[in-house]
């Protein structure tokens, strides 16, 4: 599998938009699917320009999280912004990672991330609870590079 369009079909795209939607509905938090072929640099370094290209450090909260995977690399990443990692222990994403890393050995992609989305909005909801009038800032829609 080595072309990002390969990755997930249509209809699986879709349960992963729908996923981030029932997982924002609990919290202010946003998160964002970016998927691409590969990375020529660290993947943590690409999934921190993805997120400055996304604009997700400009929510009003600062809690925008990125789920980063580059196909080809079989690697993936989940950052948050400055709000959620000021606030929350250094191990915060590991259950969520190991959630989806189960899936990702499996062959089910799909499931792995919108096991690992949902996981996520969970964990935002502690810190990040949803509030009355909370607007979506960010699309749901998975970007590709």
């Amino acid at each position: 599998m080595s072309k990002v369009e390969d990755f997930l079909n249509q209809e699986e795209e879709q349960e992963i938009v729908a996923a981030i939607r029932m997982a924002e509905q609990n919290t202010s938090g946003e998160i964002r699917v970016h998927i691409e072929k590969h990375t020529s640099i660290d993947a943590f370094e690409r999934a921190m320009e993805v997120f400055h290209l996304l604009k997700m450090d400009e929510t009003e909260l600062k809690n925008g999280v990125l789920i980063y995977l580059a196909v080809r690399d079989k690697t993936f990443v989940i950052c948050g912004d400055k709000g959620i990692n000021d606030l929350v222990p250094n191990d915060f994403w590991d259950c969520t990672r190991d959630v989806m890393v189960n899936h990702f050995k499996a062959g089910r992609y799909k499931q792995g991330l919108v096991d690992g989305i949902l996981r996520a909005g969970e964990q935002l909801q502690k810190f990040f609870p949803y509030q009355d009038g909370d607007v979506n800032e960010l699309s749901n829609e998975i970007s590709k590079g």
